[in-house]
């Protein structure tokens, strides 16, 4: 049995199954679309992901203390506590070894900033925040003469 034609705007006549496979493309083409653009957002590189990330738990990470645990290189080891669970996790803080102000020499203590979604993802250190808290020293220039 053949398909009846359907009659678009007076001057071309489609079938049922052409407008069908038309459709079919056009959902194609689409899909296409997102996939490729799934794909280019994908291609960003590891230390965009990695900053990208800090940035997020900058403007929405909850805060709380933390303890230096060691470091090796360019890797931080902290520990903190989230709802009485325990969490040891390292940052690579290689990015921020250019800049004079962050320094571990003296850091008595942090603060971490945490995904509250997911605690185990913290940070110490990012482009627009600092967990490091020094020790103030006791020297004559930081106290007054009394």
């Amino acid at each position: 049995m053949p398909s009846l034609p359907i009659v678009l705007t007076g001057l071309i006549v489609l079938t049922a199954a052409e407008l069908t496979t038309i459709a079919l493309a056009v959902a194609l083409v689409v899909l296409a679309a997102f996939g490729f653009r799934a794909w280019r957002r994908s291609r960003i590189t590891p230390e965009e992901r990695e900053r990208r990330r800090c940035a997020w738990l900058v403007a929405s990470g909850k805060i709380t203390d933390a303890t230096l645990v060691e470091i090796r290189e360019i890797l931080v080891f902290y520990s903190y506590s989230v709802r009485g669970v325990e969490y040891t996790a390292s940052q690579d803080v290689s990015r921020f070894l250019s800049d004079p102000s962050v320094d571990f020499s003296g850091v008595s203590a942090l603060s971490v900033k945490y995904d509250p979604r997911n605690p185990a993802n913290s940070i110490v250190l990012a482009e627009a925040w600092s967990g490091l808290r020094r020790v103030a020293r006791l020297l004559p220039e930081n106290h007054p003469h009394g």
